[in-house]
């Protein structure tokens, strides 16, 4: 091999390190120091909404204990892991199950308690060294009513979006709506899956004869309670009980940007709707902290 070659040869192997070293660095930070997330479900609405971005810190997670109120990503609870330690770890950190995004309510050595008191469902506090409950004081939740909506081309049968009622659907302020689509939301939700066209807050939540929304369990030492601020939308603890501390891995601290689209690439909608794609953008909503 002639010196020119062996010198190219060199060169190429180095940038190559050099590129994997980044890529590994990269990795590292992105798992454990720092995360990107998109809202795919409104189980946080109106706090978080779909399409939103937020940034996520993953590293005072790996030292510190949840506080409650915080909200936290993990990973799925109810997702089949493998028993293989390095699929489980491969799993856990790199591709697997999909991100949640809940309210922690309850830590560990908390008892949390759910009531239906007076038709409306109430949360009840004792925390760890206290002798009685006390009622929790939610401010986060979602104030604003459900109304449905069919979404035909999202491959989604029926969603439930927050709305203000007194504002006329395309002019709302989470999502813009169309008349169609809440029309044919509405018989969908009335005809085959037999629930109100309108969910209100305050409401309880009943699925299958249960009442999702009356609990009772004692916080273990790993052991959440977290739950979603849109109280009628969303799949938390109340569903599938405690969330072990081992899942969770991120703290959500920042929204980055708002857009009012369910597209898992934002170019998608820029470059599908170069000019409509500006409007989507809830300016009011980006570049904000989050609590």
């Amino acid at each position: 091999m002639s010196s020119s070659s062996k010198k190219i040869l060199s060169y190429i192997t180095a940038q190559a390190l050099s590129i994997l070293g980044i890529l590994i660095l990269a990795f590292i930070i992105r798992t454990f120091g720092y995360g990107l997330y998109q809202v795919p479900t409104g189980s946080m609405e109106t706090t978080m909404l779909v399409g939103e971005r937020f940034f996520a810190d993953k590293l005072t997670v790996q030292f510190k204990g949840l506080k409650r109120g915080e909200i936290v990503s993990f990973n799925d609870p109810k997702y089949n892991y493998s028993k293989n330690y390095f699929k489980n770890l491969w799993e856990h950190y790199v591709h697997g199950p999909s991100n949640w995004t809940k309210r922690v309510i309850g830590t560990p050595g908390d008892s949390v308690k759910g009531q239906i008191i007076d038709g409306k469902p109430v949360v009840f506090l004792k925390k760890k060294g206290e002798d009685k409950f006390n009622k929790l004081d939610e401010p986060y939740l979602n104030k604003f009513p459900l109304i449905a909506v069919a979404e035909p081309n999202q491959g989604r049968f029926l969603v439930y979006k927050s709305y203000d009622p007194k504002v006329a659907y395309d002019k709302q302020k989470f999502y813009k709506l169309k008349s169609e689509d809440v029309m044919l939301g509405s018989q969908r939700a009335k005809y085959y899956v037999g629930d109100s066209a309108v969910r209100h807050p305050g409401t309880p939540l009943i699925e299958g004869g249960r009442k999702v929304d009356e609990f009772n369990v004692v916080l273990g030492d790993t052991e959440y309670w977290v739950m979603g601020d849109n109280r009628l939308g969303s799949s938390d603890s109340r569903y599938w009980g405690v969330l072990d501390r081992k899942f969770v891995h991120g703290k959500i601290v920042y929204r980055i940007w708002s857009l009012d689209s369910n597209s898992s690439w934002w170019i998608k909608d820029l470059v599908t709707h170069p000019i409509k794609f500006w409007s989507k953008i809830r300016w009011n909503r980006c570049m904000q902290s989050v609590n």
